[in-house]
């Protein structure tokens, strides 16, 4: 298989229905395949990759860690937009620290998280090949 440009785009809150679960799942299936994935967090779904989630009182299981791992698949490209972070908000200390290793680079490790304006996220999501919405 051919390596492509897969962009998911991550819109939902993390909890309530099934989008960002179901999100995450293929993500990691499109990474077994060595696809070039990217995550775009915009409007809910920046909250899927915030710090101290606490499913508790919900009563479901809390899939955020799961986000931390995403580095270890060779996934580094999570595109969070600046303005759905203000509306609701919050601030770039507020999400994940959400990390890669670069093996170029001795095995540092690099931020996965690359702050956008809404005019660089469409043109980010204009160079995809596929893109996946949830």
């Amino acid at each position: 298989m051919a390596t492509k440009k897969f962009m998911f785009v991550n819109r939902k809150a993390p909890y309530g229905t099934v989008y960002a679960l179901e999100s995450l799942e293929v993500v990691l299936i499109a990474a077994a395949f060595d696809q070039d994935i990217s995550l775009a967090f915009i409007d809910d779904g920046v909250y899927q990759i915030t710090k101290g989630q606490d499913t508790t009182g919900i009563g479901q299981k809390n899939f955020s860690n799961a986000y931390k791992a995403l580095g270890d698949y060779d996934i580094s490209k999570m595109y969070v937009e600046k303005e759905s972070l203000e509306e609701r908000g919050l601030t770039p200390d507020d999400l994940m620290n959400l990390v890669w290793e670069d093996e170029d680079d001795d095995y540092k490790e690099k931020s996965s998280i690359i702050l956008v304006n809404r005019e660089e996220m469409a043109a980010v999501m204009a160079e995809q090949e596929v893109t996946l919405s949830f």
